[in-house]
């Protein structure tokens, strides 16, 4: 922004909780011309655009809005999108900011001797943007917020999958200590967690039941269970009868409770599936909707799909709120901190991991992908994986995901699709 735009420019702080919102206005000489709160429903935040509307229409030296406020949760959705979209201060240019609170705390740390209260909290956040440290674009308004629900509650939901099938295994361990501790050749079944897995821990009380069952009647339910799937039915009862004798024998109270937890674990796992598969549909959807370019470049990268593309989509926006790959590397967090002093280089770097968690998360899962599909990215990964003795897999992938920014800007700026020329050109 040019010095005659900021000396023009009302710069206001929010400070947003979920009941208030408590509001400081300063000028390019940080004096307070503003400060006062309101609820943070409908009605205030329409009191909140009349206050400043009546200040910004009695001061003839200020012709410009810029609204901060600190990215808490989603209590600041609401007034972010308002003021964004009110027609109120629209003559007056409004650019409404969300801001990291990271950035907000370090730089109240600059301040000596400063309290604690949301006026003084608010203040802050309008100095920041006072002194030009904002580096983010504005408030793109509600456009990608839908996608944005669906995409972090599909995240919401596979985390909740992975951990109850983490819990159920600390259950299937007690009662059949045998099947969770099998190497991946004497495993019975391909899918622990399928249909044939939950009736043979469910339908069976103990592992005595199992060891000491007729093999045709063991073969006959793993066959009925299985819908005959299996190739060597022979081969998958002698296995699973041989993990029953060798597994441990508990007291008989106890087998009931874990298959009852086991059973109620097994209902959970298949329902997190079932609205996975809905969450996948309604964001395939919405997306098409949306930036169907940016969404066809995604998936012309091998090993990408409809959820991972729309996934990034989703958490970046337009493209065009970065102006390097850098800037959108350091937005997903996917960036290293120098740690040097004089003579002394470490050899540890820390990953920042202070930017858009959703975005690091769900580029570090395409790169995965993309990874096992592309040759030049399996090298890289490769390559890294090997420079190092400690953490190999998750320091290549995260580098591996580096990379992939590269590709990822490269074609939503210019675009275009994916080809193996744009590849060895990045």
């Amino acid at each position: 922004m040019k010095k005659a735009d900021l000396l023009s420019t009302l710069f206001v702080g929010i400070d947003v909780s979920s009941r208030e919102n408590v509001v400081c206005a300063i000028d390019y000489e940080a004096q307070k011309l503003l400060r006062f709160s309101v609820q943070n429903n409908h009605p205030g935040a329409v009191e909140m655009s009349e206050k400043l509307h009546t200040f910004l229409s009695g001061n003839c030296d200020i012709n410009k809005l810029m609204v901060a406020l600190e990215s808490t949760s989603f209590y600041g959705i609401h007034i972010a999108n308002y003021l964004s979209s009110c027609k109120l201060l629209m003559p007056f240019h409004t650019h409404v900011y969300c801001l990291n609170p990271k950035m907000i705390a370090n730089y109240k740390k600059s301040y000596i001797d400063l309290g604690k209260n949301d006026g003084i909290d608010a203040f802050v956040i309008a100095d920041f943007a006072r002194v030009g440290r904002i580096t983010t674009a504005p408030w793109r308004g509600s456009q990608f917020l839908a996608l944005q629900r669906l995409t972090r509650h599909r995240l919401h939901i596979a985390g909740s999958l992975t951990r109850e099938k983490t819990y159920m295994l600390s259950n299937i361990f007690l009662k059949f200590s045998e099947f969770s501790m099998l190497d991946e050749d004497k495993q019975p079944f391909s899918n622990n967690y399928g249909a044939t897995a939950s009736s043979v821990l469910t339908d069976f009380l103990s592992t005595e039941d199992i060891a000491t069952m007729p093999m045709e009647a063991l073969i006959d339910h793993i066959c009925k269970k299985g819908k005959n799937r299996f190739v060597d039915p022979n081969h998958t009862a002698s296995l699973l009868q041989q993990a029953a004798r060798n597994s441990y024998r508990l007291d008989k109270c106890l087998y009931e409770p874990l298959t009852i937890s086991i059973a109620s674990s097994f209902n959970l796992i298949s329902a997190y599936e079932s609205e996975m598969k809905a969450i996948n549909k309604a964001i395939e959807k919405t997306l098409k909707g949306l930036d169907p370019n940016a969404y066809q470049s995604l998936l012309s990268i091998p090993g990408i799909g409809p959820v991972y593309a729309a996934g990034i989509i989703a958490e970046i926006g337009s493209i065009d709120a970065f102006n390097s790959h850098s800037a959108l590397a350091k937005y997903a967090g996917l960036v290293w901190r120098e740690n040097q002093s004089g003579n002394f280089n470490a050899d540890d770097t820390m990953l920042s991991k202070a930017g858009n968690s959703y975005l690091r998360y769900y580029l570090i899962e395409a790169a995965s992908h993309v990874k096992n599909h592309v040759p030049e990215y399996a090298a890289f990964y490769q390559k890294k994986y090997d420079e190092v003795k400690t953490h190999q897999h998750k320091r290549a992938l995260a580098l591996t995901a580096r990379k992939f920014i590269q590709l990822i800007f490269g074609l939503l700026a210019n675009h275009q699709l994916y080809s193996t020329c744009r590849v060895s050109q990045i």
